[in-house]
């Protein structure tokens, strides 16, 4: 075959492999001079994504940030939003109180900012203040007057029965004794206990009568003795009643302070009604301290007493002003919607409402809950507890171990607490990708997609702004400023990373790091501005320390282990480059090319299907 003179030059000029940055266009000695970027810079489709996702309120508009690691996605979504957060009301507390009809089902309690913590510490008081004053009242003479005249009531009412009982058996000869065993019956002569020798002696019609006498007054005792129980009774409600009493006064002052504290809360005033009944009817609770019992050497308090009337503030939001922006590093499943603790108590495990711990659903509730989709896809049920909590719009904390049902035990079902949160899943684009694939769920809960650039273009304006972006890494980091001259070569080092003369990278982790080390190096030479040569050496020294293996390979080609002509031609031979990556480090191998010709089979060779 013929060659052709018509074949273009593939001759690269060195002009086309390096594109220079002339420091002459920037106008400042160094970065110290220039005003500091609030925002990334070529992020604009990413910028108006997360305004949107964050300003829409409708169901579902959950946001995905998705790029490569290390744009500063995190940082800017956490600025947009710290400032988007400002303006809002701030969230709600969020409590848990006992159920005093159903105490395995808490009842959970919105209050308005900073009130949970004021309703916490003032029921505290209040329970303080009475564990001492009702049992001063009980201990006062009026009440002891009073109790003393309920049970005297109860005596002369038995001993007036015995007493009738008593002169009806005498009219007959009988007397009524008590003994160790009960009461019975004996007949009587001259006003004395006939002896049994005596009765026996006595005519049979005697006899007769005394029997039917003492089986007549056994059924009266036995009326009397099926009556007392019920007086007991009457006595111990009339008791309670009294205590009831006693109690209410000073509960009810009490408990009415709380209510008008707290007046404009409608469901906080309704608890506060049934924490006083509650009070009032379990007024013993207060005469007695907390039980304690020593079993094998170790001394266990009774928590029942008073531990229902404290209240379990999962969330205060007083202390900070404007919707909570939360970011959560470790989504397990209990870390996102909350878990149960339990105590170990006589051998067993046991809990109650004052033990259950928030997750980040609760605290971000009102606001703005940031997480990592990798961490959570990696937390078994981590990522079907998230979906469920924003397709009810609730928090359901529910036990791992029932929901797998692993364990049978009673436990709590706390009152589910309403959700309203913003989500916000910083991933790779693989992940985004996936998701929508193969999981139906994902498109209706995340429709907002901020998808950030890996590059930006190169051209005059971008490098003034990358200059001022470098001004704002050196003054967040605290590094010295670069003159221009260094600027320059950390444009053309951003070039070569993202492998186009005419881009830019915006993977600020790497210009981070690269302008780390330059002042390293710059302050170990006592400069006081970052300079070119110390932009170099640091582009030197991450080169070095990640190309031994390039060494190896150089070296060997050197040895002649691996054989790469430079000199002469052969047939069905050519020298190309094979680009190698390690990591972030990536380098050109030469590698010899060969071709092999031999008789075909007769078919026809589609080439652009085999090579």
């Amino acid at each position: 075959m013929r060659e052709s003179s018509a074949l273009p030059s593939l001759r690269l000029a060195p002009q086309q492999l390096h594109q220079a940055c002339d420091p002459a266009q920037f106008a400042f000695a160094t970065t110290a001079e220039l005003e500091p970027m609030d925002e990334l810079i070529g992020q604009l489709r990413a910028f108006e994504a997360v305004r949107f996702g964050a300003g829409i309120r409708h169901e579902g508009f959950n946001i995905f940030a998705l790029g490569p690691p290390g744009v500063g996605k995190r940082s800017m979504v956490s600025q947009m939003l710290s400032r988007q957060a400002r303006s809002e009301p701030a969230a709600a507390d969020w409590c848990y109180v006992n159920n005093f009809d159903h105490p395995h089902k808490p009842q959970a309690m919105r209050l308005p900012s900073g009130r949970g913590t004021d309703l916490q510490q003032q029921l505290a008081q209040r329970v303080a203040y009475l564990r001492s004053a009702i049992p001063a009242l009980f201990e006062g003479e009026d009440y002891r007057a009073k109790a003393e005249a309920i049970g005297q009531a109860f005596t002369t009412r038995q001993e007036s029965a015995f007493k009738e009982l008593g002169e009806a058996a005498g009219q007959q000869h009988i007397v009524l004794l008590r003994t160790p065993s009960g009461f019975a019956f004996a007949p009587t002569r001259d006003d004395e206990v006939m002896a049994p020798d005596e009765y026996e002696k006595l005519p049979e019609d005697e006899k007769q009568r005394i029997a039917g006498a003492i089986a007549e007054l056994q059924k009266q005792l036995e009326k009397i003795l099926h009556h007392i129980p019920q007086w007991m009774k009457e006595r111990g409600e009339q008791l309670k009643q009294l205590n009831r009493e006693t109690t209410g006064a000073v509960v009810t002052q009490v408990v009415d302070e709380l209510r008008s504290r707290f007046h404009d809360l409608p469901q906080t005033s309704r608890y506060l009604d049934q924490l006083q009944h509650d009070m009032i009817e379990n007024a013993d609770d207060f005469r007695h301290e907390d039980e304690t019992a020593n079993l094998s050497g170790l001394t266990v308090v009774n928590r029942k007493t008073f531990h229902r009337y404290q209240v379990n503030v999962l969330v205060s939001n007083g202390e900070h002003a404007g919707a909570p922006i939360v970011s959560e590093d470790n989504p397990t499943y209990g870390n996102l919607i909350g878990r149960l603790e339990h105590i170990a108590q006589l051998g067993a495990l046991v809990t109650d409402f004052t033990l259950i711990k928030p997750g980040a659903l609760h605290r971000a509730n009102g606001g703005y809950l940031l997480l990592d989709v990798r961490k959570v896809l990696m937390q078994p049920f981590a990522w079907d507890a998230l979906k469920r909590a924003l397709q009810t719009r609730e928090i359901r904390i529910e036990s791992l171990g029932q929901m797998v049902s692993l364990v049978s035990t009673v436990s709590l079902e706390p009152e589910p607490m309403p959700l309203d949160v913003k989500i916000v899943l910083f991933g790779d684009r693989l992940f985004y990708y996936l998701l929508q694939q193969y999981d139906p769920d994902f498109a209706e809960l995340f429709k907002v997609a901020a998808d950030f650039e890996d590059r930006i273009e190169r051209s005059p304006e971008t490098h003034q702004l990358y200059a001022r972006l470098m001004a704002t890494l050196c003054a967040k980091e605290q590094l010295l400023p670069l003159d221009r001259l260094a600027v320059a070569r950390v444009i053309e080092h951003s070039a070569r990373l993202v492998g186009d003369a005419q881009r830019l990278s915006t993977h600020m982790r790497s210009v981070a790091d690269l302008l780390q080390e330059a002042d390293f190096w710059a302050r170990e030479a006592g400069l006081a501005a970052i300079t070119e040569n110390n932009v170099q050496q640091a582009i030197d020294a991450q080169i070095h320390r990640q190309d031994r293996l390039r060494a190896q390979l150089h070296e060997a080609i050197l040895r002649e282990t691996l054989l790469i002509d430079t000199q002469g031609a052969v047939v069905g031979q050519i020298n190309g480059l094979s680009v190698l990556q390690l990591g972030d480090f990536a380098f050109a191998q030469p590698t010899r090319i060969t071709a092999t010709t031999r008789l075909g089979t007769g078919e026809m060779v589609n080439i652009e299907r085999e090579v």
